[in-house]
């Protein structure tokens, strides 16, 4: 087998085909140098052979069905020779088609057992259906995103699925192996997009219990209420964004806007926001968004593009970080973080029939 490359090489792992957080982490152990071998219920339909999924990325498929007894046969001897299962079904559906924890564990016990789901194995709330917008509205976080006058704002689905699931469930099956090296014994990983998000807003939960965020949505330090925090249109429509919150990063961006008036120094008097924002707003409204951009450029005024997504790879520092790879079908996002010793791009990484003689899985 050639040899994979990366921190997480010689590691083992079963993924059982899904959307969201279960597929994201199986991207970022692969990315990370680990065999990766997915199990999915059905042959894609025709319709499908044309959508560009990155998440599936780095790994093959085989397909089964589980509820047949010579494939599920097949599917446990694949799993005696993993470290890791990763799944995203709803509470009680491995269960249901014999490969649940206690079986697994069973015959083999070192295995890690990782779930993701949007409201956890147990609690009222855990057979319900939801999606990303459910889990985070549960958190706070929903609430807090989003103008002062306007509704709730989803930010994509990346904070519940992404955030406070898949990578959850990658964080939960690194330490896991970590213990299981040491111990020989798996553990069963419970990552819910609701404790994930919870999680996540542990830093304003903080902030709210010491005063720091006393406001409704939009009129905190970190949520656009603050001039000095937020984005702007430019001449052109298109945006910049500010976050010039330390006072010498704050005098930065005034001195390059041109205001100089001694009221605008005042930059922590929350009564005067609103007025001191309509105030940045008249000066950005008069230069485009890049002319702002070289304008600002070598300052520490913390003002940067909002970049349009296809604009995304072509910026010079993503260039230069190697920060995206083309395909044939699509430009995609290179693995990170990057590693001194182990770029996760680096040489020969096994082939789909190897991956999958691996496990036991090739076909016969």
């Amino acid at each position: 087998m050639s040899p994979a490359h990366g921190p997480l090489a010689g590691i083992k792992v079963i993924e059982f085909a899904g959307v969201g957080p279960a597929p994201f982490a199986g991207m970022m152990l692969a990315d990370m140098g680990a065999t990766v071998a997915r199990i999915d219920r059905h042959a894609p339909k025709a319709l499908d052979g044309g959508a560009v999924d990155l998440l599936t990325r780095g790994r093959p498929t085989v397909f089964l069905d589980l509820k047949s007894e010579p494939d599920r046969a097949r599917c446990l001897k694949a799993l005696d020779q993993a470290d890791v299962l990763i799944e995203g079904f709803r509470p009680g559906v491995m269960e249901r088609l014999g490969l649940g924890p206690d079986v697994i564990h069973a015959r083999n016990p070192r295995l890690v057992y990782g779930r993701v789901t949007g409201w956890g194995q147990a609690g009222p709330l855990a057979t319900a259906a939801g999606h990303d917008i459910n889990y985070i509205g549960l958190t706070g976080a929903l609430h807090a995103i989003g103008a002062a006058d306007g509704a709730p704002a989803p930010p994509l689905n990346l904070v519940g699925d992404f955030g406070g699931g898949g990578m959850l469930l990658a964080f939960g099956v690194v330490c896991a192996i970590l213990q299981a090296r040491a111990t020989g014994r798996g553990q069963v990983i419970d990552a819910a997009m609701v404790d994930g998000t919870s999680l996540l807003m542990a830093q304003v939960y903080g902030l709210r219990a010491s005063g720091m965020w006393p406001g409704a949505r939009g009129t905190n330090t970190l949520d656009g209420g603050a001039h000095f925090y937020r984005c702007y249109p430019c001449a052109d429509q298109r945006w910049v964004a500010v976050g010039a919150i330390e006072p010498r990063f704050y005098q930065a961006l005034l001195s390059g806007l041109g205001l100089n008036d001694p009221e605008l120094s005042e930059q922590w008097d929350r009564a005067r926001w609103p007025t001191f924002t309509t105030r940045l707003a008249q000066a950005f409204r008069t230069r485009t968004r890049d002319a702002w951009v070289d304008h600002f450029a070598g300052t520490d005024a913390c003002v940067t593009p909002v970049l349009e997504i296809d604009e995304v790879p072509a910026h010079p520092h993503h260039q230069a970080r190697k920060a995206f790879r083309p395909r044939a079908d699509a430009v995609e996002p290179a693995p990170a973080p990057h590693f001194s010793g182990f770029p996760p791009s680096a040489g020969e990484s096994p082939s789909d029939d190897e991956v999958l003689a691996a496990f036991g899985l090739h076909q016969p």
